[in-house]
């Protein structure tokens, strides 16, 4: 459908954001939503760069001049570059930029210094409306390791797949979309050549998270505060979902500031340029994890299996990706997956962009991380397990990973900061004189130890006066139930609608792996839960000083 904004100006009238959230059903960022004060949007041509390459930057503006800030967003932001850009214009945008990529021409390029350090570089253009007040722009780019050894160091890597499966800038992503016959399906390629929807980078203080921080009485309709927040204030509604603001700064910065000497990769380093592990023995990835290649769990298991350390403090590990053009653009069937990606009537199905656990793929996500999102999901959020716990229900507090937390059987791990949730990974599991234990058919990996159990749910259950306004419903219990018994009856949803939440601990082949399945483990980190920071240091620690060292920053 074409847009009837006029692209050409930047102008567009408070009743287009209107017509359009009408016609989509869904609030997305677009060229002119801010109507005649005008605006500046900006992209660049690569997620990371290693210092000395040129960066490029793609901007579009209804200001011909702006001013361009970049500061290293770690625990003290250090501005480290300013300039003033001229000559810039509005760049007209096509309808389907969200999957094609916008194409606007390059309009101003620099040279990374091979002083700056490796991390996230937070870029603010700055430039004057057509009314006089200001107009203001973010964006972000990774400075990436060189490859050098590396001891004593932990590398981060960011959690672009998910990134961008969440970002609306044009209209479309993995969620939503304005493609396809219907115009509000979800586009299964979307494109890295695009701006960031507000909120992924930088956030207001105070924008509400995902999982609920007050409880409701039972029987009275959910709510859910994030998407009234983003209504009220011009955001797109999944600026909570997924980002650098919402989940990989908080962590990074809080490592930083804790004396950890942290860099900082792409998952695109993991496909094309997986040498970028070689020179460490720490690996980490937090936050909102859900959208992987089948390239980057091959990175991970050799690191892996040849003695690395991960720590993964992230939830969600869910989706299979393919990327195309080069990694310009991402492409995940999801739920169409057996209907519609081409691998899946191939002779090697294994890479279609379903979930891990499909049978066609043969590839449990429990087999890298030990633990996978089907068996997890939703907690805290809406009517998922409402009125269920904010942290960690403690099974095993003799692990050395809870050392000097003071925990015992049964207590509470990460509730002063609502570590739990938004979506959390699991097992199928057992329990046995009092423990959990993985299940035969689980999928995890031998010995793993379950250390940590809370509940969740892959379904809002409509009860009460609620049930005709549930945002989440039974899809996803629905596709598991199909992928996992055929097809998704009354009876295999029944079967499948109870998850679980885990932390767990494992060792294959000459390393080991360290996973709380949680999302919201780094905003605990933001709030100073003690018990978290303890438990987190536990593991980075002894990750670390098996490589020789703990390296201050």
């Amino acid at each position: 459908m074409k847009s009837q904004c006029n692209h050409g100006s930047g102008e567009i009238s408070l009743s287009e954001q209107q017509r359009r959230e009408a016609v989509f059903g869904h609030r997305h960022d677009f060229a002119g939503m801010d109507g005649a004060q005008g605006e500046i949007w900006c992209y660049s041509d690569a997620f990371a760069y290693l210092p000395g390459a040129t960066v490029r930057l793609h901007v579009s503006s209804t200001a011909e001049r702006c001013t361009l800030e970049i500061a290293r967003d770690g625990a003290e932001p250090v501005t480290l570059f300013q300039a003033t850009l001229n000559g810039l214009a509005w760049r007209d945008s096509p309808d389907q930029c969200s999957v094609q990529g916008c194409g606007w021409p390059p309009s101003f390029e620099f040279r990374v210094p091979a002083e700056w350090p490796s991390g996230a570089y937070r870029l603010t253009l700055t430039g004057e409306g057509r009314s006089g007040a200001t107009i203001r722009t973010h964006h972000l780019f990774v400075v990436r390791p060189t490859g050098e050894r590396r001891p004593g160091r932990i590398l981060q890597i960011a959690a672009t797949g998910t990134w961008t499966a969440y970002n609306t800038w044009g209209g479309s992503n993995h969620y939503q979309g304005i493609t396809g016959p219907t115009r509000d399906q979800y586009a299964t390629t979307v494109s890295i050549e695009r701006p960031w929807c507000r909120g992924f980078i930088v956030l207001p203080a105070g924008a509400p998270r995902i999982p609920l921080e007050g409880t409701r009485p039972p029987g009275e309709p959910p709510r859910y505060p994030h998407l009234e927040w983003a209504y009220a204030n011009g955001y797109c509604n999944k600026y909570a979902s997924a980002g650098w603001a919402s989940y990989d700064g908080p962590f990074f910065r809080w490592a930083e500031s804790r004396g950890y000497a942290i860099d900082l990769a792409t998952q695109h380093e993991l496909q094309f340029a997986p040498e970028v592990l070689d020179g460490y023995d720490c690996v980490v990835m937090v936050g909102h994890d859900e959208y992987w290649t089948w390239e980057m769990r091959d990175a991970i298991d050799a690191f892996v299996d040849r003695g690395g350390h991960v720590g993964r403090f992230a939830g969600n590990f869910m989706w299979q990706t393919r990327l195309e053009r080069g990694g310009l653009a991402q492409v995940c069937y999801k739920y169409r997956a057996r209907a519609e990606d081409p691998v899946y009537r191939s002779a090697d199905p294994r890479r279609t962009t379903g979930s891990w656990e499909a049978p066609e793929t043969g590839r449990p996500g429990a087999a890298t991380f030990g633990l996978n999102a089907t068996d997890g999901l939703y907690a805290g959020w809406g009517a998922c397990a409402p009125r269920g716990v904010r942290g960690f229900p403690v099974y095993r507090p003799e692990h050395w990973a809870f050392a000097g937390t003071g925990l015992a059987y049964g207590d509470l791990l990460g509730a002063e900061g609502h570590a739990y949730g938004y979506e959390v990974d699991g097992l199928d599991y057992v329990i046995r004189g009092g423990l959990p234990e993985p299940t035969d058919t689980s999928g995890a990996p031998a010995g793993l130890r379950i250390l940590a159990l809370g509940l969740s749910s892959l379904k809002e259950e409509p009860i009460g006066a609620g049930a005709a306004n549930l945002f989440l419903a039974d899809d996803d219990a629905k596709y598991v139930a199909e992928i996992r018994y055929g097809e998704p009856t009354e009876e295999s949803v029944e079967r499948v609608k109870r998850g679980s939440g885990m932390i767990v601990h494992f060792t294959r082949g000459r390393g080991e792996v360290f996973h709380a399945g949680s999302c919201e483990w780094s905003a605990a980190l933001m709030r100073g839960d003690p018990m978290v920071e303890r438990v987190t240091t536990n593991v980075l620690d002894r990750f670390v000083q098996r490589a020789g060292g703990r390296v201050s920053s």
